[in-house]
């Protein structure tokens, strides 16, 4: 789920259509996070032409058999747009079929797909980010239940289900925590005093607290003992639209996610805020213990974020497993390595959380087109069964795009190489219960907006904590009733 877009990655007819929209007026799905959503550039600002038609072969066009049918992939994450186009065109050689993909613009994708599933040719395959986003598109989501790629699910719990309907299957499943350098914690654990000997010791808000206040109150001497440049514990907690999902989203989850369990519930319609105390404190350690004032953050990015932590000016940084190709990418120039990281799960200080793991889940989920032909459908389903059987398409999500794929054909040799994702199978083996994504419940993108605003106006002291209570609860039940009118 991380966000960075190098360009806008659309076809030149689209682009005049699109320049209108911002992510703000994303009101049924989030394209952000992880995923949902997932290095973010401001796409307004960086526009460029996209291909819609891919070279196949040796140059020339391949010609799908007479009606056999099309694709049009109308893809969420910009970050693996390079390589959908290599598999669209591979398999393109390889049948004959034409697959074309377009990616939306980072934080346009609902607007984006309103704007596309109009037109004559629309795509045959989109994707929803969970029951929200569903509502919002369910009368143009197929029925999956007799697909072949359906029958590969490794659980039914990565179906979305539309009352007996299947209206969208998950395709990649990602985690999300705080990844933290074991070779500056262990250090730090060495030296004289410190308050924890190991990183296995921290297992609760009240001992990671402990070791960030710890550290930030010693830079200067881990520094000189070290060698290292260390700036703060925390990396920035950056409150401009490439970072500020991480708290208005992803860590909200928390306190979502321990109010819905102590209900035993999976939405509601009036949040209590009953963990937002914890929130909270959670937040207010971000901020304090960090690589910068708090007044700086609401300018501070998601890539100053990641390169505070990269170049090992951070101990700590929370994100998600999508970070690994970023943060292990040569070009990018980092200190740190594969090795040198981990993840532990985000604690807020509450009861039992010492069982509790990292925060896995999908936002992403495919859907085919109802609408389409019967012959693009059938295409359309053709050609994802293709991606998650093929080694072609194996190699591509596993190791290519680095996604944990919910489908049982990828058991035989098809696992990313990634850290964090061994870190959660890790503590899931441990029996630790892992956090579910219940930010897909979040009644809409102006929520998420009134809580980040408000994150932000406290973090800066120019608003109160009782304006993110305000916006988190009373946010909740206006945003909840205006979208389900």
């Amino acid at each position: 789920m991380k966000r960075k877009l190098v360009s806008l990655l659309m076809v030149t007819a689209m682009s005049a259509a699109m320049l209108a929209g911002c992510g703000g007026d994303d009101s049924k799905q989030d394209a952000n996070q992880g995923g949902t959503d997932q290095k973010e550039e401001n796409a307004g600002d960086n526009q460029e032409e996209q291909k819609e038609e891919e070279d196949a072969g040796d140059g020339e066009e391949a010609k799908a058999p007479e009606g056999s049918g099309s694709v049009y992939y109308l893809n969420f994450k910009p970050e693996q747009n390079d390589d959908w186009q290599a598999l669209a065109a591979a398999y393109t050689e390889e049948t004959g079929v034409e697959v074309t993909v377009i990616t939306a613009a980072d934080g346009t994708y609902e607007q984006t797909l309103k704007s596309e599933i109009a037109k004559t040719e629309a795509p045959t395959l989109f994707q929803v980010n969970g029951p929200v986003g569903l509502a919002n598109w369910k009368e143009y989501c197929a029925d999956l239940s007799g697909s072949e790629i359906y029958s590969h699910l490794t659980s039914e719990d990565y179906a979305l289900k539309d009352g007996d309907s299947v209206a969208g299957i998950a395709y990649v499943l990602e985690t999300y925590g705080i990844i933290y350098n074991k070779k500056i914690l262990n250090d730090y654990c060495s030296m004289e005093n410190a308050v924890v000997a190991s990183a296995e010791e921290i297992n609760s808000f009240e001992k990671l607290k402990a070791v960030a206040d710890d550290i930030q109150s010693r830079l200067d001497e881990i520094n000189e003992q070290f060698g290292y440049e260390l700036k703060g514990a925390f990396s920035s907690a950056g409150m401009d639209g490439s970072s500020d999902w991480r708290f208005k989203t992803h860590l909200a989850n928390l306190p979502i996610y321990y109010e819905y369990k102590d209900k035993g519930i999976n939405s509601t319609d009036a949040i209590e805020g009953t963990y937002l105390d914890n929130y909270k404190q959670m937040w207010d350690l971000y901020i304090t213990d960090s690589t910068c004032e708090p007044g700086m953050l609401s300018s501070k990015t998601g890539d100053e974020s990641e390169a505070e932590f990269g170049m090992e000016e951070a101990v700590f940084f929370q994100n998600g497993t999508w970070e690994y190709g970023n943060l292990t990418n040569p070009d990018n120039g980092y200190m740190v390595t594969a090795e040198d990281m981990g993840m532990m799960p985000i604690y807020i200080g509450v009861e039992g959380e010492e069982n509790q793991g990292l925060c896995t889940g999908s936002e992403n989920y495919w859907c085919v087109n109802s609408q389409a032909s019967p012959e693009d459908q059938q295409a359309t389903l053709d050609f994802l069964n293709w991606v998650i059987t093929s080694d072609t398409g194996r190699d591509a999500m596993a190791n290519k795009m680095g996604f944990t794929t919910p489908f049982d054909t990828f058991a035989d040799g098809y696992v990313a190489d990634n850290c964090f994702i061994q870190d959660d199978a890790a503590y899931t083996a441990a029996g630790k219960t892992p956090v579910t994504w219940n930010f897909s419940t979040i009644p809409s993108e102006n929520w998420k907006n009134g809580v980040g605003s408000a994150l932000m106006e406290y973090a800066q002291g120019t608003g109160e904590w009782d304006a993110v209570v305000s916006a988190f609860v009373d946010g909740w039940a206006s945003e909840y009733q205006a979208t389900n009118e």
